[in-house]
């Protein structure tokens, strides 16, 4: 065991792309923690495959070094809140954070909402003002604006008392002077030191440990990560679990786990303050508390933010459905969403009157998206629905979620950026003019206008906007038709593979999804229509062969270049009556009815129901 004052447990908190995971690399690579002749790779905490094409943290990872005869537990966190569930645990695992900022960005959204959590914690700040190599950097700005967040956020005396430590993550160097740098990560080590509390649990007290991560291994089953809140823990030991339903039952620690750098090495004892794994617990999940099995006490259950938006995963019905997939039972894919509640604490799954058709509730798009890649990795077919965002009725008012929106545009599109957000209900509460060229408009704006309007706004600034939003709370219900698709789409007519011909036919009335040589069937939309009406078209239709000589013929056909969606443009992009179906090769946009006829008469019979009420 190590002793309590010379254990520092802290988590990295920053918005996405500020350096954070950088940071942590060079943290390890300065510390000793690893051999010299040890390859590490760039990015070492982004294990997960997802993580490390996009380049952003979405599950919270732990590691830990030694600096001097100090042990310091790190956990690298989300920053992107569509994945505040895994925020939110973390910091009942540590005494402090650092917060680290992009000297030249300044504070952003999910700074923000990152660091209310870590206030309400009561936890001890050291900001890191990243970056600070950049050309425009401008620290003294920032910290001020740091500062300012802190009074807004109702951070107390001591916590607004916070040291700063300027840094370059890339160049692994840090100081105390935002005019000269040292060498290495030392200015950095010594302020967590000096600044950050030991832990003060008494080991001496009855055992108590929470919950906070998992993992999974083919051998050791489920592995419970967490801190240890009281008491010391052993391998072998008889304990009490303690359910977020109340219950207690009986179970025994086989294996006991500390970290050392990226690994995790087998101990036979920890106590209070440490943060460990452990296994031989068969049905262990998030929030239970691990007690002293002659005096069990539970640790209060977490509180995570509830969810925002919600989409329906539908079993694949389409005519291609099980031809690219694994997996397309409705068996199948409840298994996997009730899995996924397993190690998500933020997500939720209800069943509905179908056996086909669930309802998964999530913290964003983004939240569900990563869902759905890696399920169609893992070889599911499924089809999604439109996101909603999930309307409240509190103290009799209809309520909606509210986002706080950052955007820097050129200030050439600045006002087609803010025509284009004042029709989805959008409020600005602040403008401020960077000096760059650029300008940082803050919103307020309910979530509904936010789906589907980052193309828009790419189009809109040409590709130079930065868009950035976060939750801030619920507000009046603001009506309905706020955002969503104005443009009809093109519809296929016929079930068989998409013609140049086909193809040259139809390029005047909008933009084409596919290439030539792609199998469609009745009811997949090919393209957007240049009206806001649906049209059917036949995407198939061939040439007729004569034996008479065209005059054209030795003409070259260019077609236009089609616009293939990722996954998370096809979500954003989908109407009401319409379906994204996700296979492991495909994916591919569809009316939920996928006859012509059946959809008209679906639709007279909606407008006379409207018409009625």
């Amino acid at each position: 065991m190590h002793a309590r004052d010379k254990i520092r447990n802290i988590a990295i908190i920053a918005h996405v792309d500020h350096g954070k995971t950088t940071l942590v690399d060079k943290l390890l690579q300065q510390s000793g923690t690893f051999r010299e002749n040890e390859a590490i790779q760039e990015r070492a905490m982004d294990s997960n495959d997802l993580e490390r094409e996009r380049g952003i943290t979405i599950l919270a990872k732990n590691t830990a070094i030694t600096y001097k005869d100090y042990f310091i537990n790190i956990v690298d966190t989300p920053g992107h809140a569509d994945f505040g569930g895994e925020v939110e645990r973390i910091m009942k695992m540590v005494d402090g954070v650092l917060l680290v900022v992009d000297a030249f960005e300044g504070c952003m959204p999910q700074t923000k909402f990152v660091l209310r959590k870590a206030l309400e914690q009561n936890l001890t700040p050291i900001v890191v003002l990243n970056k600070i190599d950049r050309p425009n950097a401008r620290p003294a700005e920032v910290v001020d604006e740091v500062l300012d967040l802190f009074i807004e956020l109702g951070a107390n005396d001591d916590q607004l008392d916070f040291p700063v430590v300027y840094a370059s993550a890339l160049q692994g160097t840090s100081s105390l002077n935002p005019d000269e740098q040292g060498g290495d990560m030392q200015a950095l080590y010594d302020t967590i030191v000096s600044h950050i509390p030991h832990p003060t649990e008494d080991p001496s007290q009855p055992l108590q440990f929470l919950v906070t991560l998992m993992d999974y291994n083919e051998y050791l089953g489920r592995i419970a990560i967490g801190r240890i809140n009281r008491g010391v823990i052993r391998q072998g030991q008889p304990v009490a679990v303690m359910t977020r339903e109340g219950a207690t039952k009986q179970a025994r620690i086989e294996k006991l786990f500390g970290f050392q750098g990226l690994k995790r090495i087998e101990i036979e004892q920890a106590g209070a303050g440490d943060i460990v794994a452990l296994s031989g617990i068969k049905d262990i999940n998030i929030g239970e508390t691990i007690a002293d099995p002659a005096n069990p006490e539970a640790l209060p259950v977490l509180k995570i933010d509830e969810p925002t938006l919600q989409m329906t995963f539908v079993v694949n019905n389409s005519p291609f459905a099980g031809k690219e997939g694994k997996w397309v039972t409705s068996r199948k894919l409840r298994e996997r969403l009730f899995k996924e509640l397993e190690t998500d604490v933020s997500l939720r799954v209800d069943e509905t009157d179908s056996p086909d058709a669930f309802v998964v509730s999530g913290r964003g798009e983004l939240h569900l998206g990563i869902l759905i890649e890696n399920m169609r990795r893992e070889g599911f077919e499924l089809q999604v629905s439109k996101p909603e965002v999930i309307v409240k009725e509190i103290d009799g008012v209809k309520m909606e979620p509210i986002e706080r929106l950052i955007i820097d545009v050129p200030e050439d599109s600045m006002g087609a950026v803010m025509e284009s957000l004042g029709t989805r209900k959008a409020e600005m509460v602040n403008m401020t003019n960077t000096g760059t060229g650029t300008v940082r408009l803050e919103f307020l704006i309910p979530a509904r206008g936010l789906i589907g309007y980052r193309t828009h706004f790419l189009t809109l600034t040409r590709g130079y906007g930065v868009m950035n939003h976060a939750f801030d709370s619920y507000g009046p219900y603001v009506g309905a038709n706020v955002g969503g698709r104005h443009q009809g789409v093109l519809v296929s007519f016929e079930t068989g593979v998409a013609t140049t011909y086909g193809i040259l036919s139809i390029e005047d009335r909008g933009i084409l999804f596919l290439h030539p040589g792609t199998e469609v069937y009745e009811g997949m939309i090919v393209g957007e229509h240049t009206r806001d009406n649906d049209l059917v078209v036949n995407i198939c239709k061939e040439k007729q062969l004569t034996n008479m000589r065209a005059a054209s013929k030795d003409d070259t056909v260019k077609l236009k270049t089609p616009r293939v969606f990722s996954l998370e443009q096809a979500l954003e992009y989908l109407n009401d009556d319409e379906y994204c179906e996700v296979t492991p090769k495909s994916i591919r946009l569809r009316k939920k009815i996928l006859n012509k006829s059946e959809r008209e008469k679906a639709e007279k019979t909606r407008k006379m129901a409207e018409s009625s009420v």
